[in-house]
């Protein structure tokens, strides 16, 4: 027994219990699926075949009227790192899954990376069903491998950035946003997503640290009831807890709810009104927040009033409605969690080949594709989803060239580049598409020649014999 407990030791201190990632990983980060059916392309001859796949949602979450893309930047960056090491393939080797699969298969992962090209729609922009966020033309087994990284970091930010967007428009240009969910991401890699993504969609800053640092960003934040507690407790009071937190942190905002809200309104505007103390602001994370906020700026009218507690653009509609004197809002779970933005990546062109997805309620549509904007005043009009070659009108084409042979063409944007499209998408939006209950989607026209396509692949793909 003492030798078998060694021996399950020894074992189990050899596999990596941290689970953390790094740009190394990346190619590993996959389903299985990928890989297997990447082994046998290989092994049919098919895997240098040009294939394009295309990165689309066939519906909008429930009480979505639009998305927001996001999440280019960081599938950019996973498609330039795109390796497989030798120890990787000899990982997967040990596994004993592929031990029929060619030779050949082997022969590509330790070859070159990703070589293929990438269309995508800038992030920051508005899109709607069926349209695609992204294509990738590459070699099948290449296009075929990338499909779980790039369908990760592009649904879960662009859930974000469409929450972040919609909070901003409600909130309106004046209210500070603050991103407050590291606490409530799926994951640590996705606490720093979530952060980039609510940046880039309108926010003015993250409490998430490493996120701030990492995107040249100020962390922003105030206080959790621990720290008033904990000083009241062995301070005699929570107004000396203030002027200590104040001793170090001069004029930051307080959080003032732990005990008697206005109590603690009341001692401050005293302490402020007599010169005692200078402060920037206070924050409110329970209660009745419009008649709390509107009896402290009564007693604090210079300050600036934070509100935070499972906020989302529903409740901030709503307290905007009913008169809460609020400037600014912490947003935390209903911001980094929520209907999962259900994108699907599906292969619509094989050497030259168009293809399409048939299966109920499935339907993809086939060929390379392009989205024609039509813009009247900087006011949506209208979107046509058409075939790549088709020549727009009076409309601009959304999916650009981001990514050719393997490189990058464009410069990475700022988040403050990404920001003013964000803005400019949603003002462009029809009213009854950014409304918060029962929004009307868009209705996006299937071009003469994309309807004619389609048509001709679903005869000749039932009249395959099975």
């Amino acid at each position: 027994m003492i030798v078998e407990f060694d021996h399950l030791q020894k074992q189990e201190s050899a596999l990596d219990q941290e689970l953390t990632l790094c740009s190394e990983d990346y190619s590993l980060l996959t389903d299985l699926y990928q890989l297997t059916m990447a082994a046998c392309y290989a092994g049919e001859g098919l895997d240098q075949r040009p294939a394009s796949f295309e990165l689309s949602v066939r519906r909008l979450p429930r009480e979505f009227g639009y998305l927001i893309a996001m999440g280019l930047a960081q599938a950019l960056e996973y498609l330039e790192k795109f390796r497989f090491t030798p120890k990787q393939i000899a990982a997967l080797q040990s596994t004993g899954i592929f031990d029929r699969a060619p030779t050949r298969f082997w022969s590509l992962l330790a070859g070159s990376g990703f070589t293929g090209d990438v269309w995508a729609v800038p992030e920051g922009t508005a899109i709607f069903a069926s349209e695609p966020l992204l294509r990738v033309e590459a070699p099948l087994w290449q296009a075929q491998l990338v499909e779980t990284y790039l369908l990760n970091t592009i649904n879960y930010q662009t859930l974000v950035a469409t929450r972040a967007a919609r909070i901003r428009d409600v909130a309106g240009g004046e209210a500070q946003l603050l991103e407050f969910g590291t606490r409530r991401a799926f994951s640590p890699q996705a606490s720093l997503w979530a952060a980039r993504a609510a940046l880039a969609a309108g926010f003015d800053a993250t409490s998430n640290v490493l996120a701030a640092l990492k995107l040249g960003s100020k962390p922003s934040g105030t206080m959790a009831h621990a720290l008033v507690m904990a000083l009241t407790a062995t301070a005699g009071s929570e107004a000396e807890a203030f002027t200590a937190f104040h001793r170090y942190f001069p004029g930051a905002p307080l959080l003032i709810d732990t005990y008697d809200t206005i109590a603690a309104a009341q001692m401050l505007a005293e302490k402020v009104q007599a010169g005692e103390m200078e402060l920037s602001g206070v924050r409110l994370d329970s209660g009745d927040l419009v008649t709390l906020s509107q009896k402290v700026r009564s007693l604090l009218p210079n300050v600036t009033i934070f509100a935070s507690g499972d906020l989302d653009e529903w409740e901030i509609a709503r307290l905007k409605a009913a008169g809460a004197c609020i400037d600014a809002y912490g947003l935390g779970t209903k911001l980094v969690t929520g209907s999962a933005v259900n994108g699907v990546y599906k292969l619509v062109e094989i050497d030259g080949i168009p293809t399409m997805k048939q299966a109920s309620s499935k339907v993809t549509y086939p060929g390379r594709k392009q989205i024609f904007r039509r813009l009247e005043g900087g006011d949506l009009k209208g979107d046509r989803l058409g075939l790549a070659s088709e020549q727009p009108t009076d409309e601009q084409p959304l999916l650009q060239l981001v990514f050719k042979q393997g490189q990058r063409v464009q410069p990475p944007e700022t988040l403050d580049e990404i920001r003013e499209r964000t803005t400019a998408s949603v003002a462009s939006l029809p009213a009854g598409t950014r409304r918060l209950d029962n929004p009307l989607p868009l209705s996006v026209q299937v071009s003469d020649d994309l309807q004619e396509l389609t048509q001709q692949t679903r005869i000749s793909v039932n009249s395959f014999e099975f």
